[in-house]
């Protein structure tokens, strides 16, 4: 009898360091890594006691390997602005390999990109325009589901440098009280058509509880990033510019396609993508 007690006593030990290590999957941190990437590290292997096939088959079917996991949110948004000023914000100031990926407008409205977003885990942005979203605004949910942020980017889509404060407030408090009843939630940030501004844009964004307005620093096209710096790089804290866009506007490329390259390029130069909302 006392070797069949010893045996059992051996055993419950074995099953409950195993039980131990099978709970220890992350560091002492307290955050969660994202769905989308095996290791804060941006190694193709995995921690002891996660299951990574599902996401690779999920990023394999869309011809792409997982990201690496970003790192957790700073305590405090480092985006800074005087008293009373409304920022106006290209890129994030930090020193972490991240960079920030949004879509404007919301012209095409491929099913294949809300299964693909749904697949992929990858956070992003939508700065939405309400004559171009209205045909369904239901759409967009679904990509909102996930975690990503509606934002704002006018009624009308038009270059407000041409406009007074007064049409310019219109531009953007109607289309903030849109977006509000249609998601839930009244957006923060603010995007100007084609990137142009002026202190009227500022002031008027300021009247309609904006808190900060977006610009880029890199722009998407069907296979190829359009950079703004001569060096041609992507840099820690970019925001990345990318559109709604379907075969009629891509040359033939679907929005999964161009979705898909931008994200290579952003793999290949050693960054993985954060959420904006974040940081700002």
């Amino acid at each position: 009898m006392g070797w069949l007690v010893r045996k059992k006593a051996v055993g419950a030990a074995v099953l409950g360091l195993l039980m131990v290590a099978g709970c220890s999957s992350g560091g002492g941190s307290g955050s969660t890594p994202s769905a989308s990437a095996p290791s804060a590290k941006g190694s193709d292997t995995a921690s002891p006691g996660t299951d990574t096939s599902g996401t690779e088959a999920a990023y394999r079917k869309w011809g792409l390997k997982p990201f690496a996991a970003p790192p957790a949110p700073p305590a405090e948004k480092p985006v800074k602005a005087k008293p009373g000023e409304v920022p106006v914000v290209s890129d994030i100031p930090t020193k972490d390999k991240i960079v920030f990926v949004t879509f404007d407008d919301g012209a095409e409205k491929d099913p294949k990109f809300v299964e693909m977003m749904k697949d992929l885990k990858i956070p992003f942005t939508m700065f939405l325009t309400d004559d171009i979203i209205r045909s369904d605004y239901g759409y967009f949910k679904p990509l909102q589901e996930l975690g990503n942020s509606i934002e704002n980017h006018t009624l009308s889509h038009p270059n407000m440098r041409t406009l007074g404060e007064a049409a310019q407030k219109n531009e953007i408090c109607t289309q903030e009280k849109k977006l509000g009843k249609e998601y839930g939630k009244a957006p923060r940030l603010f995007r100007p058509p084609y990137g142009n501004w002026n202190e009227n844009t500022r002031a008027a964004a300021k009247s309609c509880d904006i808190q900060a307005i977006i610009l880029w620093r890199e722009s998407m096209q069907i296979t190829n990033m359009q950079y703004q710096r001569g060096d041609k790089k992507l840099h820690p804290g970019d925001i990345i510019l990318a559109h709604f866009r379907g075969p009629k506007e891509l040359k033939g490329a679907s929005m999964t396609e161009m979705t898909a390259n931008m994200l290579r390029h952003i793999q290949e130069q050693g960054f993985t993508v954060a959420r904006l909302e974040d940081y700002v």
